[in-house]
């Protein structure tokens, strides 16, 4: 056997032990997940705050999501109202103040569920040999696409609970759909949104260039047969 040959046969390129190290995911994939882990977790935990809308009520301030609420008014001694200073989630999905608040739930929460997942699978990628392609990289793409566009959708629809009675209340009685009278949008309706607007935008653009390639198989003895052939 030729030095060459002898050469190749005790270094024969790299080791499937270090190929599998690398993962699935090419560095646009790498940058995708983590944009992706970024953006699921931004919406997901917006998601479950309640501070979409801020307003004020018998001098306390109040802040909404479409299911939680901080401090709300109850009734005291001698029938006065005095608000609970605390947060919580209305008692039951009925409960909820509108019905576009109902859908809001539903269909934002449908959407954040599908980011975490793609996020998950993306995170796994960059640790996992093979498990992402360039065509399950395309496909994750196009559910984070659905995702952010039912996040989207629910920013959508969230004005449209604005003339419910608890928002007129906070809101100096002059709130109706798409119009806030004395409240203000909170931050958690924008980061919600911005995470929406990154997973459909970017994040699906990214996941394209995501999955590695296939890479044709090669039988190692015939490539060191041909080498010492043809030196």
């Amino acid at each position: 056997m030729c030095d060459c040959c002898k050469l190749f046969a005790a270094f024969g390129g790299p080791t499937r032990s270090s190929e599998s190290m690398k993962g699935s995911l090419t560095l646009v994939g790498i940058l995708w997940a983590v944009l992706s882990l970024l953006t699921a977790v931004a919406s997901t935990t917006s998601y479950f705050l309640p501070y979409w809308l801020f307003g004020s009520q018998l001098g306390k301030p109040v802040s909404f999501s479409m299911f939680r609420r901080c401090n709300y008014p109850v009734r005291g001694e001698g029938r006065s109202l005095v608000m609970v200073e605390e947060c919580g989630r209305y008692a039951n999905f009925n409960a909820i103040p509108s019905l576009a608040w109902q859908m809001c739930t539903v269909v934002t929460g449908t959407g954040c569920a599908l980011l975490l997942l793609v996020a998950l699978g993306a995170i796994l990628g960059c640790c996992m040999d093979e498990l992402i392609s360039r065509i399950m990289g395309r496909c994750m793409g196009a559910a984070q696409f659905v995702g952010g566009l039912l996040i989207g959708a629910g920013c959508a629809l969230y004005p449209l609970g604005w003339n419910s009675p608890e928002v007129m209340q906070t809101c100096g009685n002059a709130s109706s759909q798409f119009h806030l009278g004395t409240c203000q949008l909170g931050w958690a309706y924008y980061c919600a949104g911005g995470g929406a607007a990154v997973a459909m935008l970017i994040c699906t653009w990214l996941s394209c260039f995501a999955g590695r390639l296939p890479k044709p198989i090669v039988n190692s003895y015939t490539m060191e047969l041909e080498h010492c052939l043809h030196p």
